[in-house]
C-alpha cells in the first residue's frame, strides 16, 4: 500500500510543478486563476493522500474549507471576468 502513496505522491509533485509553470507562463489572467484552482485540487488530494497515510480524519475540516474556498474563489472570479455585451449590468 504504500507503494501506491509514494506514485500518487509523486503524480501530484510532478502536477503541482507543471500547475507552477502554467501559473508563471499562463498569458491571461483566466489561465492563471485556473491553474490556482487545479493547485487547490492538488492541495487537497495531497491533504487526502496523508490522512490515508497516516489513517486520521482529524484533516478532513482543512479539506472541506480549502474545496470551498477554491469553488468560491474560482466562481467570483468567473463571474468577475464575464463580459456583458450590452453594457447592462444585474
Amino acid at each position: 500500500m504504500t507503494v501506491v502513496i509514494w506514485v500518487c505522491a509523486a503524480m501530484l509533485s510532478v502536477a503541482a510543478v507543471l500547475v507552477l509553470t502554467r501559473m508563471a507562463v499562463g498569458p491571461t489572467m483566466l489561465n492563471r486563476v485556473v491553474a490556482m484552482d487545479v493547485l487547490i485540487a492538488i492541495v487537497v488530494a495531497g491533504l487526502g493522500l496523508e490522512a490515508a497515510l497516516n489513517r486520521h480524519a482529524t484533516t478532513l475540516p482543512i479539506l472541506v474549507v480549502l474545496s470551498l474556498v477554491g469553488f468560491v474563489g474560482s466562481v467570483s472570479v468567473a463571474r468577475f471576468a464575464a463580459h456583458d455585451d450590452k453594457g447592462e449590468n444585474p
